[in-house]
């Protein structure tokens, strides 16, 4: 039987501060610990990208965690309730690292070479190290409008810090792409697809793998080595 978990609204509310702890006890943002989630959310995160959302039923989770499906729905309101915890945790992840990447290069006016590179170092080691987690975005379409807004919101905030320090290294002379926003775009798409193909298993590390990106977009937004 599954242990206590928090209902959905508390794993939404708690997930900020739970992953800013864990960063918090890390070396820096360049570690990424092992997924803590609970019993629930692991089998539900395999079977999502095994099987996918859609083709995934409750009880198949609820057989997969060994309660029953009344007892899940008391953790979880429902499958979609289940998915939203999963990508908020995604989220909150991948943009606390980002964060403390942001804070240790600093300010973009500064250093925005040193700050660009930081950011796609950080996401690229997200979607290496945290593949399957990562992979879910592709899931995204399942949710609900109100839930699929606030996730979006939440992507478009990663991409805003992107883009402007890719405006900011355009200021400064260090970028000379002419398009920052349709670059932050391509760069996050290409760092996205890392989840479909990385293997902890294969040849690349994540390290490595991140600074190989790091290579491919700094090319990207035409950078002169000033």
């Amino acid at each position: 039987m599954v242990g206590i978990q928090p209902k959905a609204d508390d794993v939404t509310k708690t997930a900020d501060s739970a992953v800013a702890v864990a960063l918090a006890g890390a070396p820096d943002w360049r570690v990424y610990p092992p997924l803590t989630l609970g019993p629930i959310l692991t089998v539900s995160l395999a079977q999502f990208v095994e099987h996918g959302y859609d083709a995934t039923t409750v009880r198949t989770i609820a057989r997969q965690v060994g309660v029953t499906v009344p007892a899940l729905y008391y953790h979880f309101e429902n499958k979609q309730a289940i998915l939203v915890a999963l990508l908020d945790h995604a989220m909150t992840t991948v943009s606390c690292h980002v964060d403390a990447a942001i804070a240790e290069a600093g300010e973009a006016g500064d250093a925005p070479a040193e700050r660009f590179a930081a950011i796609v170092e950080a996401v690229v080691l997200y979607m290496a190290h945290h593949r399957d987690l990562a992979f879910l975005d592709s899931e995204r379409r399942a949710l609900t409008p109100t839930n699929r807004a606030r996730y979006v919101a939440h992507r478009d905030r990663l991409e805003q810090k992107l883009r402007e320090t890719i405006e900011a290294g355009r200021r400064s002379g260090v970028f000379r792409t002419d398009d920052a926003a349709s670059c932050g775009r391509a760069i996050l798409s290409m760092c996205q697809g890392i989840a479909g193909w990385y293997r902890p298993d294969g040849p690349d590390t994540p390290e490595g793998t991140a600074a190989r990106y790091v290579r491919i977009a700094l090319a990207a937004v035409e950078y002169t080595g000033r």
